[in-house]
């Protein structure tokens, strides 16, 4: 088929008289103008509009969701590049791989770099027998040309191992820089509640369960591929240089010249590639974002199943599913589009150009050197001066295509260090925010309406930024007691709720919280248990573990039944307290959960319990952690709605029965009876605090119309 197509356009040449040189420049000039407007015309584009939108473009986020779109600006601001900063981070993250000299990591990167050396000495030892072979083949010589075969093949079972091995050392030296930084990437998220704080309190890292694992293992695949692929080919490029040099040196020829040449040829390229190469570190960065980002609309979708089934939501979450996506395709095509017009170029300079480069440097010795076919007379002498040549032609030819292809790959690594870059400044943030995070430096964006309204009658100052300053202190109670002295209650969102907060809690003081939705009592609990910072004021407690905090949604744990009881504790901790499970089954009797010890199989039958436990089974397994720790108080939200009033009344009664202070917020007017004090916002700012009383003439349980009465106020603060 080929061949016909040539003739007919043979034919259209001869008929209209046109030379093919003349085709075949145009062709070319086609072609090279065809990649510059390539290149020059989206420059121009942006140029034009960069009176618009600062010179960036954003056709790129049309199809992204409003919160990615603020993040791929910030990329697109940094661009992550090959410089400074991007040195200084993989230098810290190396540290982090690499932590020693005497390391198991620096042992495999001793090995691998031996075996790196070890194949490129094969690799010219090859070359050299090649040359042999055929220079025994030329003179017609059988048995020297079946021995130097046999050599041949014993080269190639230690060559085959060392390749193997090679991609062996690959992968476990990945494997191995993967699990330290998991290891450091774990205790920083897992420190003082940073896994909590980077989610709820800072804005900076939206999907910190991709960060953890595919950044992570992109990166240090990426680390370990690109040690191998730079490592290799600057020992190809010393040792092959210096066998070339012998060879030429060999055929009396100049050992300066072709070298000269390479170099020439090669920095030409670099300087050209570099000029046009596209920003992979910040396209591979928004591509991972991205991932990011689909992936958490799906755990979204799987962990709220059961409400948007009931709501019937499948089509809305469809669509974000089908953007998300969308968003992800755009980027990957635009990555493949300029890998496409990239590698156009980048294969034709170091193919063809340096293809012909080496022939010039492998026939310049042939053709200028002092070794000439005319030494001899006879025609012995004749044959052995053409057996030398073809001898050095091969093996020079061979070394040249080993030494082509490691400059190959040491001109192509630069993209991966560029891709390199963008793994690393995503690693590399997402770790200073958590070191950030676990010293209490937060950023977040503000969705209230103005800083005037922050200050307004309120003690929380504001950087220039808008971000809260940290003013408040905490500190441990002597006396065991709860205080809070002008501390202002702020959401992460950085709303303030309450701009001053002033009450006092003695051990036995049992406080109701009351008040409507978002009026600040979950953030209040928040705020005592240290969830959240304080901006302001003084909080004197006594330490975390004499509180526990009981959600309404308790969470359950993988593990068995006994886990649920007394999580978070381990079983080798309840051993160390003295606790055994007749125990365990005491408590459950307090919170009317026997039956569930026979009726699921024992303590140590694992299950999905927060499927097999019902809505009211989890809360009551919530109050028999309670039971279990026995804290000095007890931060109860609406932990005890699912269950009957008969069941709720007997546990809170235990509770007091055992020495537990109880701060509670619920909306049953059976529990008042339970407290004495109580703490009720108005949703407007303001709080009142004092002893509860309740009317005489009310029955227990209160109807639902019966308001407590707040004895003298303590205190009260207006609006915030």
């Amino acid at each position: 088929m080929a061949g016909v197509v040539s003739k007919m356009w043979d034919d259209a040449l001869l008929k209209y008289n046109v030379p093919r040189e003349t085709v075949g420049r145009a062709v070319a000039v086609a072609a090279v103008a065809a990649y510059a407007a390539k290149l020059s015309v989206p420059r121009v584009r942006r140029w034009l509009q960069s009176g618009d939108d600062n010179g960036q473009p954003g056709a790129d986020n049309n199809n992204l969701p409003p919160i990615k779109k603020r993040r791929s600006q910030v990329d697109i601001k940094r661009m992550h590049r090959v410089n400074k900063e991007f040195l200084l981070q993989l230098e810290k993250l190396l540290r982090v791989m690499i932590p020693g000299v005497w390391s198991k990591e620096s042992a495999l990167l001793g090995v691998h770099t031996l075996s790196l050396a070890a194949r490129t000495f094969l690799s010219i030892y090859v070359a050299a027998l090649e040359g042999h072979i055929v220079k025994h083949i030329v003179r017609r010589d059988a048995r020297s040309f079946m021995l130097m075969l046999l050599r041949w093949f014993a080269v190639a079972i230690p060559a085959t191992f060392i390749n193997s091995a090679i991609r062996f050392l690959e992968c476990k030296l990945a494997l191995a820089f993967r699990s330290r930084l998991v290891d450091h990437a774990y205790g920083l998220y897992f420190n003082d509640q940073t896994y909590y704080r980077v989610s709820n309190l800072d804005g900076r890292v939206e999907n910190a369960d991709h960060c953890l694992t595919d950044d992570i293992s992109a990166f240090t695949s990426s680390v370990a591929h690109l040690y191998s692929h730079i490592t290799k080919p600057l020992f190809d490029c010393a040792l092959v240089t210096v066998a070339l040099a012998q060879s030429t040196h060999q055929m009396g020829a100049n050992v300066v010249q072709g070298p000269l040449l390479a170099c020439a040829v090669i920095t030409v390229t670099g300087h050209i590639l570099k000029a046009v190469s596209p920003h992979f570190g910040q396209l591979v960065s928004e591509e991972a974002n991205r991932k990011g980002y689909l992936r958490a609309i799906h755990s979204r979708v799987i962990a709220n199943a059961e409400e948007i089934a009931f709501y019937n939501g499948q089509k809305v979450e469809l669509n974000h599913l089908r953007r998300a996506y969308k968003s992800l395709v755009f980027q990957m095509n635009k990555i493949f589009r300029q890998r496409l017009w990239y590698v156009m170029l980048e294969q034709f300079l170091m193919k063809y150009v340096w293809s012909g480069t080496g022939l010039v440097m492998v026939s310049l010795p042939i053709l200028t050197g002092a070794r000439q076919a005319g030494t001899g007379h006879g025609s012995s002498s004749s044959s052995d001066s053409v057996s030398q040549r073809t001898q050095y032609f091969t093996t020079a030819k061979n070394l040249l295509v080993s030494g082509g292809d490691a400059v190959e790959r040491l001109m192509s690594s630069y993209k991966e260090i560029v891709e390199l870059a963008g793994y690393t400044a995503r690693v590399a943030e997402m770790l200073q925010v958590f070191e950030e995070v676990s010293r209490g430096e937060y950023q977040r964006t503000a969705v209230t309406n103005s800083k005037g309204v922050h200050t307004q009658s309120c003690l929380v100052q504001f950087n220039s930024e808008g971000q809260p300053l940290i003013k408040g202190r905490i500190l441990e109670s002597k006396d065991g007691s709860i205080r809070l002295e002008e501390v202002p209650i702020v959401t992460p969102n950085c709303d303030i709720v309450v701009s001053s907060l002033s009450i006092a809690v003695e051990p036995g003081t049992h406080l109701l919280i009351t008040g409507p939705n978002g009026c600040g009592k979950s953030s209040l609990l928040r705020i005592l248990s240290g969830l959240w910072p304080i901006y302001a004021g003084k909080l004197i407690r006594p330490a975390v573990c004499s509180m526990f905090y009981i959600p309404q949604r308790p969470y359950m744990t993988l593990g068995n039944l006994r886990d649920q009881v007394i999580y978070p504790d381990t079983v080798q901790e309840m051993a160390a307290k003295g606790i055994a499970d007749t125990d365990l089954e005491n408590i459950l009797a307090v919170v009317r959960l026997r039956h569930i010890v026979t009726r699921e199989g024992g303590w140590d039958v694992e299950a999905d319990w927060k499927d097999v436990l019902s809505g009211g089974e989890k809360q009551r397994m919530g109050m028999a952690r309670l039971f279990y720790h026995k804290p000095q108080f007890a931060l109860l939200d609406e932990c005890t709605s699912a269950v009957s009033l008969d069941v709720e009344g007997a546990m809170y009664q235990a509770a007091k029965d055992a020495g537990i202070t109880l701060l509670t917020i619920t909306h049953r007017p059976s529990l008042w009876k339970f407290h004495s004090h109580i703490l009720q916002f108005d949703g407007e700012g303001g709080w009142k605090f004092g002893p509860l009383e309740l009317h005489e003439s009310s029955p227990s349980p209160a109807p639902v119309s019966e308001t407590p009465r707040i004895m003298p106020y303590s205190k009260k603060v207006g609006t915030a």
